[in-house]
């Protein structure tokens, strides 16, 4: 399957240095630097008057373009009519470039004053323009003291960019930050925006255009994505479609814990399987056979069963995972599956079941040319994965190890691809936060990919598609609910 590896410019994240690649890129095709900073001012000050209403405000300004950002804001702020004061930290003698210039605007109509914990009396908004995403070292000094009393005493805060403190590339806090009533961030979003616990502290967060071009991306090829409709594009049913047309999804059923691969099944079925089974241990057979009507169920006792199951070459894609227990039983299970050219969902118990050992299940998922995704939440993800950093690079670090998709999950579940692109999703809401989501989630990918959807695209789409089940449902939603929810998020689609 051939398979696009860019990430659409309407969906790029971008790291610090993207962004700065981008500026670059921008001042070479001849638009002026200056031009930028005005139209990324103008359009914080624009967030902050549809917002708020005239009050006093507080601008503090850093020593780089962050800075140069907030003499624009507080410009047009007063020359709105809205009461401001200014502070910059550090010496006007040590501006450069564009933001000396703004220092010099704001000079004709008000003060700049030095950055002391005084300046925050009486301010009933604060525009943080300290520092920007490519922050790297800890906040310390008078900063660090400002941004704790912002917090203190709960003053509504906007972030210029990044709240303060707040690693762009990674959503770590260095520090401190302010927690912000909103974020307002230039021409394309940072992983911070989305990676927690950066993302919750940002509030809401508005991307404004200030005239750089999409086309500076072909240059600085982002590798990051914003997890949302368009990114991925689901599969239309053909009037000419019959079942076997829209894939034949096989799920490997646990003894004891139906629950799970039933849930698993229901999902893959509402993400438009055209057929599914359910190969189960014999004494457990009439519970899915009953609980399931729309499946076929098949008993498996031994590896031969599942052997003479999978040699069906109809059945293009397996799930092994939920529910089906821990141990060297599965340990065979998994590696027979791989050892065909079946697109395979591993999950849950299939994932931990390798923990002593992953090398072997890294090695059979390297050899294979058919897809594979993984599904792990962070404490399998550790079961099986010996790396570190932010969980963006951790997610990569996996992909490239296994050979497979991983899907990180959380409330900022990350999608990382062996070809180094990676996705973030934002849409999840807390109610997600039970038991059984995760099996529907791999029912979803299983679901697609059977029906011909690159890995990237199924885990991107099942990883959304449960987000949104989790908005549409609210407060209450339990595990069962999400399928029967889908065709109603698909309609919308």
């Amino acid at each position: 399957m051939v398979t696009n590896t860019t990430i659409p410019s309407t969906h790029a994240v971008l790291t610090a240095d993207e962004m700065y690649a981008a500026d670059r890129a921008a001042a070479d095709s001849g638009i002026d630097p200056l031009d930028l900073m005005e139209a990324a001012g103008k359009g914080v000050a624009d967030v902050i008057r549809a917002k708020w209403q005239r009050r006093d405000v507080v601008v503090l300004c850093g020593p780089g373009n962050n800075g140069g950002d907030g003499f624009v804001i507080a410009r047009l702020l007063a020359g709105d009519g809205w009461t401001v004061r200014l502070a910059l930290l550090g010496s006007e003698a040590d501006l450069r470039g564009d933001a000396a210039a703004n220092a010099m605007r704001w000079r004709t109509i008000g003060r700049i004053e030095a950055l002391t914990v005084e300046i925050l009396d009486g301010a009933a908004l604060v525009v943080d323009a300290l520092f920007g995403a490519g922050l790297s070292r800890e906040i310390t000094g008078i900063a660090r003291t400002l941004i704790e009393r912002i917090n203190a005493e709960k003053l509504t805060c906007v972030a210029v960019d990044v709240p303060s403190g707040v690693a762009g590339d990674t959503g770590e806090v260095l520090g401190a930050a302010p927690q912000c009533a909103a974020t307002v961030t230039f021409f394309r979003r940072k992983p911070a925006h989305l990676l927690y616990p950066g993302r919750g502290l940002c509030g809401e967060v508005t991307v404004v255009d200030i005239g750089i071009p999409s086309a500076v991306l072909e240059k600085t090829a982002p590798r990051t994505a914003h997890n949302s409709p368009g990114l991925w594009t689901l599969r239309t049913p053909h009037w000419s479609d019959h079942k076997y047309a829209r894939g034949s999804a096989l799920i490997v059923g646990g003894g004891q814990i139906t629950g799970a691969s039933r849930l698993a099944a229901r999902a893959a079925r509402r993400a438009g399987a055209g057929l599914l089974t359910l190969a189960v241990p014999p004494a457990a057979l009439a519970i899915y056979a009953a609980s399931e009507p729309g499946c076929f169920v098949e008993p498996m006792a031994s590896t031969a069963d599942l052997d003479r199951i999978l040699s069906d070459p109809r059945r293009n894609g397996v799930l092994i995972g939920p529910g089906v227990g821990v141990g060297t039983d599965t340990c065979m299970y998994v590696r027979r599956i791989l050892a065909t050219e079946k697109a395979v969902v591993l999950d849950a118990d299939a994932i931990t079941s390798f923990r002593d050992d992953p090398a072997t299940l890294f090695s059979a998922m390297r050899r294979r040319s058919a897809p594979v995704v993984m599904t792990p939440h962070e404490g399998e993800f550790g079961r099986l994965f010996k790396v570190s950093g932010s969980k963006l690079a951790r997610a990569r670090a996996a992909a490239t190890e296994s050979g497979a998709i991983i899907i990180l999950k959380g409330s900022d579940t990350v999608v990382a691809a062996p070809d180094g692109r990676a996705s973030i999703a934002d849409n999840a809401p807390p109610w997600l936060a039970t038991g059984g989501t995760g099996d529907v989630l791999a029912g979803l990918a299983l679901g697609l990919l059977v029906q011909g959807l690159s890995p990237w695209d199924a885990a991107n789409a099942a990883v959304w598609l449960v987000g949104a089940l989790g908005t549409l449902l609210g407060p209450g939603l339990l595990a069962e609910d999400l399928p029967e929810a889908l065709p109603k998020v698909l309609k919308s689609l």
